[in-house]
């Protein structure tokens, strides 16, 4: 898995139009920029949910920027959510995540509130099969986006176009609500704090989405930035669930609730 995203990250490298793959090779009038980062993670959780049931992750991606405030990128991570329980999701095999998104972000006027818009793409490629999970639906989803932000304080509004969100058929309309904080202690160390919401919309077979997908997630953590622009982490993370959603969020295969408490450590490399 880690040689797959590793040849895709340096396929989409080279597939870019310009050469240079650093902000520092990049001529300092440039409009342009493109950075990238990679890091290894114990654990990849999303939104409180883990991807990789426990197990390691290696992720990585490139984002271009222009001067003007437009945007875009791409990132991978290796995952095992979706085979995790084949059963209900109905994916025989499909070990990534591949996301591309791209908007406008900016400042209003000179002052310290900034905006960022923009739209999001989850893909998950591999195989799904509805042979193996009657009335399964394909995970792929796009999101658009508002975020508002205050020099270390941020909320973020991400909103689902399609209907089948993250694999939840009849989910057109849902949504999931971002506060995060990232407050300086020190020059080099950082409080980060999240609460987040997430609302499912629409109904399957007479039960309400909400009733079973909707939950709440929280995370806690400090970083610690060190030379050679590497930085070294670790957060806390957990949800809070009724006892529906924990059984809409536990693996068939192991028993395993996906949104249970968990602490990630992590290094990670920017460029």
């Amino acid at each position: 898995m880690r040689k797959l995203i590793l040849a895709l990250a340096v396929s989409a490298a080279f597939s870019l139009p310009l050469t240079v793959l650093s902000q520092s090779a990049v001529a300092a009038d440039s409009p342009h920029t493109l950075t990238g980062n990679f890091g290894l993670y114990s654990e990849y959780i999303f939104r409180g949910l883990t991807q990789t049931n426990a197990d390691p992750a290696l992720q990585g991606g490139f984002d271009y920027s222009h001067a003007s405030g437009f945007y875009a990128g791409t990132w991978l991570s290796n995952i095992s959510w979706l085979t995790d329980s084949p059963a209900v999701t109905g994916y025989t095999s499909s070990s990534l995540e591949w996301d591309v998104y791209g908007g406008y972000r900016g400042t209003f006027g000179k002052s310290d509130f900034g905006y960022d818009v923009g739209l999001l793409q989850y893909y998950y490629p591999g195989t799904h099969s509805t042979i193996a999970a009657p009335g399964s639906v394909k995970a792929d989803t796009l999101e658009a986006y508002g975020a508002l932000s205050w020099k270390w304080l941020s909320a973020k509004y991400s909103h689902s176009i399609g209907s089948k969100t993250f694999g939840v058929d009849n989910s057109r309309g849902t949504w999931y609500l971002d506060i995060s904080a990232n407050y300086p202690l020190t020059d080099k160390l950082n409080l980060q704090a999240h609460y987040g919401k997430q609302k499912f919309s629409g109904s399957n077979a007479g039960v309400s989405n909400d009733t079973n997908a909707s939950y709440e997630d929280y995370k806690l953590g400090l970083t610690y930035a060190l030379p050679k622009d590497f930085t070294v982490g670790a957060y806390y993370t957990s949800t809070n669930m009724t006892t529906a959603q924990k059984a809409f969020y536990t693996n068939v295969a192991d028993n395993r609730m996906v949104g249970d408490d968990a602490v990630v450590v992590f290094v990670q490399k920017t460029f």
